[in-house]
């Protein structure tokens, strides 16, 4: 029996596989998109702008466009059935939708609260509604939620955008923990700086920035290894795992002389 066994089964071939990318629009999510469909992987891409989704199906021929918000439920299940009635199965789901605004408690913005928690986490709640069941009734298929490193401990101007990566990331480990012994696989990506529509309002240099890309190729990486916590770039991300184990005496006054906030 090998030492070490992957706590997912590996994603290493993806010819007709069925690979649902919701927030494919642009940024991470078009880039994995993409390279899954160089990959031979039959790929859906939902985002609320129908003219991002077109542009990818006119690249990517073979793929399938449904949009829809994944605010409201209603919009999410009549994209599953259409894929569903097309494919009769889900081998990916892939939750990247995605909401930030930078905001500090000194100036609280309820409203951007809100509008955080629906996109970033109400609306994975929509998704996992939907396909759960199926990959279920598969018993197989793999659940991949993108959340950040901000998500890992409390940072400066991360007071909406911060708890509901940090949602992702315990949503995920308590999926894996009831569905690995069910043949299903669920990992978590926590991204460090990537260059997309995103980050590009940040006011200040974004260390070990990266292109959505690069960002695509970590992912399949890891979803090839069997990976759980999917984190890059590791030059920036295993910094921050070190700051994880700062009892909070020493997290908090390093964090502020850092930042200078």
């Amino acid at each position: 029996m090998p030492l070490f066994t992957p706590p997912n089964p590996r994603l290493t071939d993806w010819r007709g596989r069925v690979a649902w990318i919701v927030g494919a629009s642009s940024g991470i999510g078009r880039a994995t998109a993409a390279r899954l469909a160089r990959a031979g992987a039959q790929v859906v891409v939902s985002a609320r702008s129908r003219d991002a989704l077109d542009s990818f199906v006119d690249t990517y021929p073979g793929a399938l466009a449904l949009p829809l918000d994944v605010t409201q439920r209603d919009s999410v299940l009549a994209a599953h059935d259409d894929l569903m009635g097309r494919f009769g199965r889900i081998d990916l789901l892939l939750y990247c939708a995605g909401h930030y605004q930078a905001q500090r408690a000194t100036a609280l913005d309820l409203d951007e609260l809100l509008r955080h928690e629906q996109v970033n986490y109400v609306g994975a709640l929509h998704v996992l509604d939907a396909v759960l069941p199926v990959l279920l009734a598969q018993g197989s298929g793999h659940l991949s939620f993108v959340a950040s490193v901000a998500g890992w401990r409390g940072l400066p101007n991360a007071l909406a955008y911060g708890p509901t990566k940090a949602a992702l990331n315990n949503l995920a480990e308590c999926l894996h923990l009831d569905l690995a012994g069910r043949g299903l696989g669920v990992s978590v990506v926590n991204p460090g700086f990537v260059e997309t529509p995103l980050t590009a309002g940040n006011p200040f240099p974004m260390p070990a920035l990266i292109q959505p890309d690069e960002a695509a190729a970590a992912m399949l990486a890891g979803w090839a290894r069997g990976e759980f916590d999917i984190h890059f770039p590791k030059r920036f991300t295993r910094v921050l795992r070190l700051l994880r184990c700062l009892p909070h005496r020493l997290y908090f006054p390093l964090v502020r002389k850092v930042t200078g906030l």
